[in-house]
């Protein structure tokens, strides 16, 4: 991924390649056209900044031997990762606020723009943290819904990451049943979570050597941060929440680290420094 800014230090140029293997050509053939998956590019063709000048190519590779499957998140999962996390470092390189320099792109988009809000005031952005601790950000539009997400993280003198706080801020049209798009949230932040911190699968002399929760762990209820979810009152038509949560924490939590450590971390899972 690279873009150019103006002198304003606004994205005028942008292009996002992303290779990887195809589960729709496999699992549903007739909706693999021209060479495009449309899953594997989700949250990445259609960002929701403005961006005048954008281009997303999708290049199949397959790995050998390996059959790769639907996961929850799918496709958005690593787009939003990739998209978010390049987000802060452009904020970073024009030397503004990351929500800042979100916001300057979203003039477009009020109901985006409004759930980075909503998120950034109930997690008090701005505020300082102590040495060792930081908040990141991350915003996304995926399964017909907004989502916004702030992590609290501190880091401690080995490179360990703690997650202390997630906030989340929700537009997923119409609210049907809030106590069901709040459970959506925590589980799918959760999960989210496990894959970041720790979620590798290894394969050695041709086989997969994670075998169950053992060596596969999820976080634990003492690991896992208090999740606060607030939703936008919205009369649009209802969209999907069931995997938004699980793409949108990992670059929160990500840009959280680099904002206690000034570390920019690119590959998952998050390994110490």
């Amino acid at each position: 991924i690279s873009a150019g800014l103006d002198e304003a230090g606004r994205p005028i140029a942008w292009h996002h390649r992303v290779c990887g293997s195809s589960v729709v050509a496999r699992f549903a053939p007739p909706l693999f056209k021209n060479g495009l998956d449309f899953d594997a590019v989700e949250g990445a063709a259609e960002p929701p900044y403005a961006i005048p000048n954008i281009l997303v190519e999708y290049v199949r590779a397959e790995p050998p031997g390996i059959t790769t499957g639907f996961w929850r998140g799918v496709g958005p999962v690593h787009n939003v990762f990739i998209v978010e996390s390049f987000m802060d470092e452009l904020a970073s390189a024009a030397r503004q606020d990351p929500v800042e320099f979100r916001r300057n792109l979203l003039a477009h988009n009020p109901r985006a723009l409004a759930v980075l809000n909503l998120a950034v005031q109930k997690a008090g952005w701005g505020q300082p943290m102590p040495p060792g601790k930081g908040r990141g950000v991350s915003l996304q539009f995926a399964f017909g819904s907004y989502l916004s997400q702030v992590a609290e993280v501190a880091v401690d003198e080995k490179g360990n990451v703690r997650v202390e706080r997630i906030v989340c801020a929700v537009d997923c049209g119409l609210p049907v049943n809030p106590k069901m798009i709040d459970a959506q949230i925590q589980s799918g932040t959760i999960f989210g979570l496990t894959a970041a911190l720790r979620g590798a699968i290894t394969i050695k002399d041709g086989r997969v050597e994670q075998g169950n929760f053992d060596s596969y762990p999820p976080l634990r209820i003492d690991e896992t941060p208090p999740i606060e979810t607030h939703i936008v009152a919205s009369t649009a038509d209802p969209g999907g929440l069931g995997e938004a949560a699980t793409a949108a924490v990992a670059p929160a939590v990500t840009n959280a680290i680099f904002a206690a450590t000034g570390r920019r971390i690119r590959r998952l899972p998050i390994q110490p420094a």
